[in-house]
């Protein structure tokens, strides 16, 4: 997992609530384990028409919006069913960061493991970001993980709270995977001394 430590880039805005991870990523598409090529059908039913076409009003489908890396949203985003593919899409597309007013537990979770950081913010200082990101192209927003902070293109600051191990794994890339390794001395020794007090295990 790629280490998260600042971010400068391009913000959407989806003022929508309840976005739930059927609407992040279909169900037909859940049948793959693999954590790529999800990117092109992220927000599958919202950014095509049936015929496959792209639907020109959805913010991610306008110019402006196609190399966002962040997604300034509405409250609750996240919500449904437990998918790990709806982080995977995110990824995959290039959204690194999701800032809301609230996320579903599970989601909330699952984008941690997947190097994406959820940005838990108060309402004005949401606002703040979505007002931000509809300036376009014209606006890229910086956040500084280390300060715990969000540059917007005019100059305020705002402050956000975060799990420190949560913020220390997301520095550092460590998943889960990831942080077992970071024991691989300890239990090499465990096993080594496993095998000379039980060699018949």
């Amino acid at each position: 997992m790629d280490a998260f430590t600042t971010l400068s880039g391009i913000a959407a805005p989806m003022p929508l609530v309840n976005i739930d991870t059927d609407m992040i990523i279909p169900k037909q598409y859940l049948k793959t384990i693999k954590r790529t090529g999800l990117g092109v059908a992220l927000f599958d039913e919202m950014r095509y028409n049936t015929d496959g076409s792209e639907k020109p009003e959805f913010v991610l489908n306008q110019p402006q919006y196609r190399k966002a890396q962040i997604l300034v949203a509405g409250d609750n985003f996240g919500c449904g069913s437990s998918r790990e593919h709806a982080p995977w899409a995110l990824a995959d597309f290039g959204i690194k960061a999701v800032i809301s007013t609230s996320f579903a537990d599970i989601f909330f979770n699952n984008c941690f493991k997947n190097g994406i950081l959820p940005v838990v913010l108060p309402e004005p200082d949401r606002d703040a970001c979505m007002q931000d990101a509809e300036k376009g192209a014209n606006s890229r927003i910086e956040i500084d993980l280390g300060a715990q902070t969000i540059t917007l293109s005019d100059g305020q600051v705002i402050t956000f709270q975060i799990d420190q191990f949560r913020k220390h794994c997301l520095l550092n890339g460590l998943d889960d995977i990831g942080l077992t390794m970071e024991k691989a001395a300890s239990i090499a020794a465990f096993e080594e001394k496993a095998a000379q007090t039980r060699p018949w295990v």
